[in-house]
């Protein structure tokens, strides 16, 4: 049973460092390396630790899933109730042998693809209603 939390918590140690490595790479010219930091294993709250100078260049607060059966819903519960105010709550998630992945909220994904996007309409959970002109 040992063997087994460990091998877990090593899956999930690696994705995290695997998604710091990342950040790190793409940031290399504006930040030092411990503006990126892996969370402790058994730490609570987000799982990619970034100062203030980090926050200011990556807008996300990372949940990192590393799982077989991963439940994409509540990992995006959790990374929301993890993720501070005006911050974008992200699952990166992976099985053994797949692709990273990402999952966000929708209109959060359209307002990075599109940051000169005004909405013309008032935006609810599934639906959108056009703004009065």
């Amino acid at each position: 049973m040992a063997t087994k939390i460990a091998s877990r918590k090593a899956k999930a140690r690696k994705l995290q460092d695997f998604i710091r490595d990342i950040f790190r790479d793409i940031f290399r010219h504006d930040l030092e390396e411990d503006d990126i930091k892996s969370a402790i294993m058994g730490e609570s709250g987000i799982d990619i630790k970034l100062t203030p100078a980090a926050r200011k260049l990556i807008p996300f607060d990372v949940e990192a899933k590393a799982q077989e059966k991963l439940n994409l819903n509540e990992a995006l519960k959790q990374a929301e109730g993890n993720a501070s105010d005006g911050r974008i709550p992200t699952v990166i998630f992976t099985k053994n042998t797949d692709k990273v992945w990402i999952a966000l909220e929708f209109v959060e994904f359209m307002k990075l693809v599109y940051p000169e996007w005004v909405p013309g309409v008032k935006i609810n959970k599934k639906s959108v209603v056009p703004l009065e002109e």
